[in-house]
């Protein structure tokens, strides 16, 4: 018998069995199920070859009745088998079997199935059985997965932790909160230093869990070659780089009304630029605007970002944004955040956490060194989030220039 590598198939469920012949009269088979009390179906073979199958409660409850016994004892027990019943080669794997099963209907798992090899009744097997090997392999193939999601967790924090260790040396006043809503996630962020100054991005692919981890590792490779080419210094440029090649890495280029790509991903962005010689920060955004508290201001100053994603099936191939220059006095405090804070459904209303809210806890804890900051909007944030489930990853930058 043909088994397929490593999968259970239906000789496994096969359990040897008394059979009957179309020569067998109902009482003989009625004394054959009085002596396997355990049976719950009772093939019935020709030339070793399965032609039916006789349930046990549907015969006990026929040959009971008034006259029958007298009428039908004698007769072949063809009578009253299911002349259709499943059967199903040895080699049918537990998920065709499964697929079998049910197009089948409720017979197949109450009576059985009939398995065989070469034609030939090998055994009888049970839809309890069935689903409890199904369920076994499941739980199987679930933890498999896990231990997967969980590896490629260590592997997107290790990649993420020298962003993080880089960001810790540079700007000892700054906080970055990294939280995805699943094991991995599809925000990633960035930091770079250079001898003249540093480089952040905030980033959000598309998706969250495994498709939105898959889209950083285009991303953040698509970044890392835009600076090598280009350098740090001109985030809108970098950003025209990196929507390209992911429309690139996902065929998603052309005009949107040719309609031939399979996907329409992309991500929001922020990118910055911090010159230390002149204490200018240059900032390109994509739908991902930056909150600006300067010294002495009462309120958050947020510098738009450009409408328009980076690497969608509607982002032009030669799209280009706005780089925005801003000169930053000792004191400002400069956030940037994904919209998995913004968007987060909660309070007494439900309703979105929103800028302002972000913005009001910036004033509210802007005395705070830039860590405790951190943690505090966060606490605010989850305060509000309450027993609503986490709608999509969050990340939060966010620095005070000394």
């Amino acid at each position: 018998m043909a088994r397929p590598h490593g999968q259970a198939v239906a000789a496994d469920l096969a359990l040897a069995c008394v059979s009957a012949t179309p020569e067998h009269t109902n009482a003989q088979v009625y004394e054959m199920l009085g002596r396997h009390r355990d049976m719950a179906s009772l093939p019935v073979v020709e030339d070793g070859r399965p032609i039916g199958l006789i349930n046990r409660s549907l015969f006990l409850s026929q040959i009971s009745k008034p006259f029958y016994k007298e009428l039908f004892e004698k007769k072949s027990c063809i009578a009253f088998m299911d002349k259709e019943p499943l059967v199903v080669d040895a080699a049918t794997t537990v998920e065709q079997l499964a697929l079998l099963t049910v197009e089948s209907g409720e017979k197949a798992l109450a009576d059985g199935f009939l398995v065989v090899e070469n034609g030939r009744l090998l055994g009888l097997g049970y839809g309890l059985e069935l689903m409890r090997v199904i369920a076994e392999q499941q739980t199987e193939r679930n933890r498999r997965i896990s231990q997967s999601i969980d590896y490629a967790s260590v592997i997107q924090r290790s990649t993420l932790g020298v962003s993080a260790a880089a960001l810790a040396r540079r700007l000892p006043d700054a906080c970055l909160v990294w939280e995805p809503r699943d094991t991995v996630g599809g925000d990633f962020y960035q930091f770079s230093e250079y001898e003249d100054g540093w480089f952040a991005a905030v980033a959000d692919c598309t998706g969250h869990g495994v498709p939105g981890a898959f889209l950083t590792l285009i991303a953040t490779s698509a970044l890392k070659q835009a600076l090598d080419k280009h350098g740090p210094r001109d985030p809108a440029r970098l950003m025209g780089e990196v929507s390209a090649a992911i429309k690139s890495a996902l065929g998603q280029g052309g005009a949107p009304a040719e309609g031939l790509a399979s996907s329409n991903d992309g991500m929001d962005a922020a990118f910055l630029w911090f010159d230390a010689a002149t204490r200018r920060l240059s900032y390109a955004g994509a739908r991902t605007p930056l909150l600006l508290l300067e010294p002495g201001q009462a309120g958050v100053e947020i510098i738009d970002a450009d409408r328009l994603g980076m690497g969608y099936v509607d982002t032009p191939d030669e799209a280009r944004w706005t780089s925005k220059d801003v000169q930053l006095r000792p004191g400002a405090v400069v956030l940037a955040c994904t919209d998995g804070l913004i968007d987060q459904i909660g309070g007494p209303k439900a309703i979105a956490f929103g800028k302002r809210r972000l913005r009001d806890a910036l004033v509210r804890h802007r005395e705070l060194p830039m860590p405790q900051l951190g943690a505090a909007v966060m606490a605010e944030f989850t305060e509000y989030q309450g027993g609503q489930l986490r709608r999509d990853d969050l990340t939060l930058f966010a620095f005070r220039l000394d």
